[in-house]
């Protein structure tokens, strides 16, 4: 039984070590009830390999993982109930349906599975298509099969690991709109992702990891404010404004753009800018304060410090399947 109590992931110290390479670096995770929780961060950077470790499909190095209270190094594949999704890709049998496939799948799972292949099958918007076979499906389909395949045994807890990747735009957004549904239904999604786009707009939380360390982990609006103040300038000689914001103590990274300038400062530098754009005769057609994007947050985050400009170092586990669905015997 898990602890009623107990967060969804919480993970102290999760380390793999591949002979030399240090794949994940003592890692920390903490996803409550109800979060879209976002794993960012580049492609390579220990995601999939931290995500197969919370699933029990590898072991750690050093470190532990539980899933609403459950160790899968411990507890096995009762550690899983109540939890389902895919890593890296979901795959199916290409030669038969989408319907058949789930009749499969849901065969394993049971406990009244197969009762569910319609309201799964609509839940991602597959049922005109379930008689298909899958070979003939888009990348789309497919990825939308394998949340359906997830959502079979009625998780508290999905994990999706780059779902949207390789979709085009349409399909982007289509993964989006499910994934915005299933949350706002009460489940707690754990998105791995290297898109910006995808996690700014679905999740609440984040951790950002780098070269196998968490570099930021709590809420993307904390993050987005400790960005520092930043500003967006607009006037009738934009080039006079940047040479005064540049002179104008308090005020950092002043720099123009075909939108005017962007700048930051507190709020007691900007006052003094805006007497001295009017001392000077330059107009001020828009002066507004502008949140940090998550792309220049996640930049400055991987791009500073120690492990600046390095290559990545997760690597997948030798024999590892590069696929992995989430069926374990109840």
């Amino acid at each position: 039984m898990s602890d009623a109590a107990a967060p969804p992931v919480r993970a102290r110290g999760l380390v793999k070590r591949y002979k030399e390479v240090l794949a994940v670096d003592h890692i920390d995770l903490n996803v409550c009830a109800g979060d879209v929780y976002g794993f960012l961060g580049p492609n390579g950077a220990g995601k999939t390999t931290t995500l197969r470790m919370a699933l029990g499909l590898i072991t750690p190095t050093e470190g532990s993982v539980e899933l609403f209270g459950r160790d899968p190094m411990r507890r096995g594949a009762r550690a899983l109930d109540g939890v389902a999704g895919f890593v890296e890709a979901p795959r199916f049998y290409p030669y038969l349906t989408g319907r058949k496939n789930l009749e499969l799948l849901a065969a394993l799972d049971g406990h009244g599975a197969a009762t569910r292949i319609d309201e799964v099958l609509g839940i991602v918007e597959l049922a005109p298509r379930a008689g298909h076979r899958v070979g003939g499906y888009s990348h789309g389909m497919r990825q939308r099969l394998g949340i359906a395949s997830a959502l079979l045994r009625q998780p508290q807890l999905l994990i999706l690991d780059e779902p949207a990747t390789g979709l085009d735009p349409a399909g982007m957004r289509d993964m989006r709109r499910l994934i915005r549904r299933l949350a706002d239904e009460g489940m707690t999604v754990l998105l791995s992702s290297h898109q910006l786009p995808e996690v700014q707009e679905l999740c609440d939380r984040v951790a950002i990891v780098d070269s196998g360390r968490v570099v930021y982990e709590g809420s993307l609006s904390d993050l987005r404010r400790q960005g520092g103040a930043g500003y967006r300038l607009r006037t009738t000689d934009d080039a006079r404004a940047l040479d005064l914001a540049r002179e104008q103590q308090g005020i950092d990274h002043a720099l123009a753009d075909d939108n005017g300038l962007g700048f930051q400062a507190d709020e007691r530098a900007v006052a003094a800018l805006s007497l001295a754009l009017g001392r000077a005769g330059v107009g001020i057609l828009t002066l507004a304060p502008e949140l940090a994007t998550l792309e220049d947050l996640f930049f400055r985050l991987t791009e500073d410090g120690d492990g600046a400009g390095q290559a990545p170092s997760a690597v997948d586990e030798p024999g590892a399947s590069d696929v992995e669905r989430l069926v374990p015997t109840r």
